[in-house]
């Protein structure tokens, strides 16, 4: 099925491409690429007239509002200090002031934040997700996107996860049933 796109109503999400997330090690597309591939979307959603979204996550400076259930294998920072830039959006993204900035404290992007306030005061129905990682904030942001109704199409390439099993996992069974998984390539041309 041909993509389409209608910038208006459409946004950008790109989930946690800051510094802290994107250095270490990603697969199966490098954390590079996926940063200049989501740079790419951006900048032409931005010229088409469409939204872009910038999602990091950080703990509040207390780190009181970090969560901390008992798990097998823990996530996250682990009760060590986060250097001062970790949260910071990586600058080949080069937010520009139009662009909405989201802080998270959690995977998923909408819970305790007002991204879902801010999209639908912007009139947008539709998202793009790309980022890192693709099995944890990518995911978790779907599934709650999926649930308040919204049209979803995920960048595939524009995406990783710290392992190759884990991104595979999550794009084969679960982003056909909530959405539509594309390349970088076909949603360039679907905003042109």
């Amino acid at each position: 099925m041909d993509l389409k796109i209608e910038p208006a109503k459409t946004a950008l999400v790109v989930i946690d491409l800051q510094r802290g997330i994107v250095a270490p090690p990603s697969a199966p597309h490098s954390s590079t690429e996926v940063v200049a591939r989501a740079a790419q979307m951006a900048a032409a959603l931005r010229k088409a007239g469409g939204t872009v979204v910038f999602v990091h996550v950080t703990p509040s400076a207390d780190g009181k509002d970090g969560l901390k259930p008992i798990t097998d294998a823990p996530v996250g920072a682990g009760g060590r200090t986060l250097p001062p830039d970790w949260a910071e959006i990586v600058p080949e993204l080069a937010p520009q002031p139009s662009d909405v900035i989201i802080t998270k404290r959690q995977w998923g992007a909408f819970y305790g934040t007002e991204l879902d306030l801010q999209l639908r005061r912007r009139g947008v129905d539709t998202i793009v997700l790309c980022g890192i990682s693709t099995s944890i904030g990518v995911e978790s942001t779907a599934r709650d996107a999926y649930e308040r109704g919204y049209n979803q199409i995920f960048v595939e390439d524009a995406m990783a996860a710290r392992d190759v099993e884990e991104h595979r996992h999550t794009v084969r069974s679960l982003f056909p049933r909530i959405g539509r998984v594309r390349t970088t390539e076909e949603v360039l041309a679907a905003i042109k």
